[in-house]
């Protein structure tokens, strides 16, 4: 892949990567598109990383289909598949990890100690690797996309990072590869987090700012789903991800819930559609 890389570079071509951990969807399809259209060799990755699963997470049980994944990239007009196994990427003796400080302790980093770690050390590796001029994230895992756009500017790499919209189903519900977990009646149930954001954007846009009763309105629906389990229900400003006690335009709504065992997020910025 390094080798493939470095010619590429050399020839003069713009390396796009978009980087995942499989099962891919339509929102997996929408970067690779995006990156058909900016570079000139597309690279998806595709390696369920363990370093970011914590005791008691669902690696061992994580949906993995390389064959369907391989389709879903052709179509998407993708030019190399990068799937590494884990001694590929964690060789023996391996001890070296990086950590973005302050923006991974709140939202999911509290309720996944290390999880970020682990994300922002194998995305380090990715970059290393496939040498892309950018790389392409989706907005729903916001706080990852924050953590790894710190983590490029901190240490001067030259790696522009594209967020990109949140693709939902038809009825709401955020595109994700957890959602293969669900039951029928758990996939019903999840749309009282996509209800949630719309109603606390909808009061924004209504003239309410107090995050206090912006909260309320979202814990009300969501809490209102006898099966789930809320985790946060949380308003920060998008770059920093402090809390805020008066939403702006620039304020994020973050969520996680569990439904039965599958946990869930979802987000919004109050300001934007999407």
């Amino acid at each position: 892949m390094q080798g493939i890389a470095a010619s590429a570079r050399k020839a003069g071509q713009v390396i796009a990567l978009v980087p995942t951990m499989g099962y891919l969807h339509a929102g997996h399809a929408s970067l690779m598109r995006e990156g058909r259209r900016r570079g000139d060799l597309l690279v998806v990755s595709i390696f369920v990383n363990p370093t970011q699963f914590g005791v008691g997470e669902d690696f061992a049980a994580y949906p993995r289909d390389l064959q369907r994944d391989m389709q879903v990239a052709a179509e998407a007009g993708v030019d190399i598949i990068f799937a590494p196994k884990a001694p590929d990427i964690y060789p023996s003796g391996y001890q070296t990890y990086l950590d973005v400080e302050q923006l991974t302790l709140p939202l999911c980093g509290a309720k996944r100690p290390g999880h970020f770690r682990g994300v922002t050390t194998v995305v380090t590796k990715l970059f290393n690797i496939v040498m892309p001029q950018l790389a392409l994230f989706g907005k729903k895992d916001f706080q990852q996309l924050a953590a790894i756009r710190r983590m490029t500017a901190d240490l001067n790499m030259p790696v522009e990072i594209v967020g990109m919209p949140i693709v939902r189903e038809a009825d709401g519900l955020a595109m994700s590869s957890r959602n293969a977990y669900l039951t029928t009646a758990e996939r019903a149930t999840a749309l009282c987090l996509s209800r949630g954001l719309r109603a606390a954007r909808l009061a924004y846009q209504a003239g309410e700012t107090k995050v206090t009763a912006l909260r309320e309105n979202v814990m009300a629906i969501i809490g209102a789903e006898k099966a789930v389990a809320i985790e946060y229900v949380e308003f920060r400003q998008q770059h920093s991800l402090v809390e805020v006690a008066h939403a702006a335009s620039d304020t994020l709504l973050a969520l996680a819930v569990k439904i039965g065992n599958t946990r869930l997020i979802d987000n919004c910025v109050l300001g934007e559609e999407n």
